[in-house]
Formats: structure tokens, C-alpha cells, sequence
């Protein structure tokens, strides 16, 4: 078979290309030279055969990643309704999201990139549970580009990441997380758990806190999958949650973490742990609007003649079931995120689904220091 090919195929094209040979070489009466010489050949058409593979696999790649964005395109991709105001501060928030691509993984980044064009969205906030099932080994992790890089691909996604961790990071390398913020420009979590200032209009400011919960939760006391999570103890990031908020002199104050306090999901009535260790927090210092994820969905739960505002921003990917409870002003079992905008006297909150619909909005006015007003849609 071998020298079947070489006679009827690789001779005659090193023939041609080949000044040094004149004549057509015979393999029959070929000389030990010759055969080296047909080897080097069959392994020159061998590479060349492996790059030309090798380029097929990434446009294929770059075809499954979709066209290259042009001006157009937000033209012919829009979400209705979605109107930010000129002088207010947006951001989005995403969580439980890391799963190659996979249920809505990429039908959300779509959006997401668009809705962060429509409102000129300065960075991106994650509630956790970054990469599924057991987070990343390392920063050179192939999951960084396969679930982050190549996913949130899209050119208005490169504004700056916040993250949290999630459960499934700490099963997991979660050091990696934070030191991958030396390799992403846009991946920008610098600790475990920290805080960043934003400037609205009129010199007000809005103090948003990015908190680690699981190791504030005593429902993983005993769950050895997350004893490195819970050892590190609660007590100095208490600590530094009350100290944020007790000089807070912000107009809002928000804290986004991964454990909801309350949920219309799958863990209804099973999340009193971790409530009881932050909500006496929030409601001391007035917090705004406490945004988690854990639950695969999205959520707005509020108790009845309580000002702080919960939302779930779970539906990154995979979704689950939601009920309707006292506390829940909305709940859907779908994939999407949350935009959110800040001005002087007004905190929006509009949730978008994996098909680029608006499905729910919430306002909290705050027309003078302690008074706040509320309206849904």
C-alpha cells in the first residue's frame, strides 16, 4: 500500500517540485537513499496534512463561536424596552454560569453583550458558582477559555469582571480564581472578599460590597466537601462587612454575595443558616438590595413592610423549577440576568431572559436620606 502510494502519488508530485530530481524515480529498483528520502516525504505530507486539520478545527471553532461582530449588528439585535438613563451608572450581574457553553450558557452571553451595549454597562458583576461542577485546577485551566473566554467572547463583554465564589469554586482551586486576575485584564477580583466605590451625579456615591458567604454558612459545618470553606471562619469578614457599612456614607449600599436568605427555588425554606447570620447585618445598616445567585433562576423576594430588596440572578446557564411564596414579588424558571442602574435618587432592576425579553423590572426611589418608594412592573 505504502509504495502504491509513493508510486502513484508522492513521486510524481516531488517529481515536479523537486530540481534535483530529473527523471521519474522507480521504487522498484530504489536504493537505500531512496528509501530515507520517501520516508522525509511521507512525513512532510503527513505535517502538512496535520496543519491544514489543525486550521479547519479553529474556523470551525470560530464559526461555532459565531460571525465576527459588525457595526450593524446591534441594529439588527435589540431588546425592546431596555432604555438606559443618561446620567445613570449600569451594571450586570450573572451567576451560576460556567458550563462550556452549555443549556443557555451562550444564548445569555449573547444578550448580555448586547444589553451591555444599549447601556453603556461599566463592568460585570458574577454571584458565584463560576465554573461547574468542581471550579478550575489552576489559572491555566483549559476551563478558563472553554467556559469564560470563548463564551463571553463578544465585544461589550470586555468591560471589568467582578466575581464572587460560589460552592462549586471551592471544590475547586478557588486561589486560582483570584489569581487569574493577574492573567485577564478584565477578570478583576482582587481577595476573597471586597468592596468598590462607584460616583453617580451630583457627587453622591454608591458603596457596592462583593462578599464571600460560604464560609459564613453553617449548613456547610458539616459537609466535608466544603470544610475548607467553612474553617476559615466568619468572624474577621464580619468584621469587615460591619466596618464597610458603618462608614458608608453612599446614597446606596448593595452587597452581592452567593447564598440567598430567601428563596422561591428549589432551596425554599432551607436557607434560614445564612439568613441568620446577614440579615441582622443589612437591616442594621440599612442596606439597599442584598443580590445572591445559588439558585438557578431569577428572583425578587421582599418581606412585606421591609425596604431591603432581594434578588436571585441564578439563570447563567441550567435552570430549575421556582414556586410563589409571602415573600416573592417575582420568580421564573429561566435562563438571563440582571441589569442594574443607579442614579442620584432611583436603584432599577431589570431582568432580561436567554431570549432578550424584559421580564420584570423593580425601582426603589430614595428621594432624601431614608425615604424610599418602591414600584414593580
Amino acid at each position: 500500500m505504502a509504495n502504491a502510494l509513493i508510486k502513484r502519488i508522492i513521486c510524481p508530485i516531488f517529481v515536479k517540485q523537486d530540481l534535483t530530481l530529473k527523471y521519474t524515480l522507480n521504487p522498484k529498483r530504489h536504493t537505500q537513499a531512496f528509501k530515507k528520502w520517501a520516508r522525509y516525504k511521507r512525513a512532510l505530507i503527513r505535517d502538512k496534512f496535520m496543519r491544514v486539520l489543525l486550521l479547519l478545527f479553529a474556523l470551525f471553532s470560530l464559526t461555532c463561536q459565531g460571525q465576527i461582530t459588525s457595526h450593524n449588528y446591534y441594529q439588527q439585535h435589540h431588546i425592546n424596552n431596555l432604555e438606559g438613563q443618561d446620567n445613570a451608572f449600569h451594571f450586570l450581574v450573572v451567576g451560576d454560569w460556567g458550563r462550556n457553553g452549555h443549556f443557555y450558557q451562550r444564548d445569555v452571553a449573547k444578550w448580555m453583550d448586547i444589553a451591555s451595549y444599549q447601556l453603556d454597562a461599566e463592568f460585570i458583576a458574577t454571584t458565584g458558582d463560576n465554573f461547574y461542577d468542581n471550579g478550575v485546577a489552576s489559572v491555566e485551566d483549559p476551563y478558563w477559555r472553554t467556559s469564560f473566554e470563548d463564551i463571553y467572547h463578544q465585544p461589550h463583554l470586555f468591560v471589568d469582571w467582578h466575581p464572587v465564589l460560589g460552592n462549586h469554586d471551592y471544590r475547586g482551586n478557588w486561589q486560582a480564581q483570584i489569581d487569574y486576575s493577574k492573567v485577564s485584564r478584565r477578570w478583576d477580583m482582587p481577595a476573597q472578599y471586597y468592596s468598590k466605590t462607584v460616583k453617580l451625579e451630583d457627587n453622591t456615591t454608591a458603596l457596592i460590597l462583593f462578599i464571600d458567604t460560604n464560609p459564613l454558612n453553617p449548613d456547610y459545618a458539616t459537609e466535608a466537601k466544603y470544610q475548607e470553606a467553612y474553617s476559615q471562619g466568619s468572624k474577621k469578614q464580619l468584621a469587615w462587612i460591619n466596618t464597610m457599612l458603618s462608614n458608608s456614607n453612599a446614597k446606596w449600599n448593595v452587597v452581592i454575595g452567593h447564598h440567598p436568605l430567601y428563596s422561591s427555588g428549589k432551596r425554599y425554606g432551607t436557607t434560614s443558616a445564612i439568613k441568620n447570620v446577614l440579615e441582622p447585618i443589612l437591616h442594621q445598616h440599612g442596606v439597599d438590595a442584598y443580590i445572591a445567585g445559588h439558585e438557578h433562576d431569577l428572583q425578587h423576594n421582599q418581606l412585606p413592610n421591609d425596604s431591603l430588596v432581594h434578588i436571585v440572578s441564578g439563570g447563567g446557564s441550567e435552570v430549575r423549577p421556582v414556586g410563589h411564596y409571602d415573600f416573592t414579588r417575582f420568580a421564573e424558571s429561566t435562563g438571563g440576568f440582571v441589569a442594574v442602574s443607579m442614579t442620584n435618587n432611583e436603584l432599577g432592576f431589570t431582568f432580561i431572559n436567554h431570549k432578550g425579553a424584559v421580564i420584570y423590572r423593580h425601582k426603589v426611589q430614595k428621594l432624601s436620606a431614608g425615604t424610599k418608594g418602591t414600584g414593580n412592573e
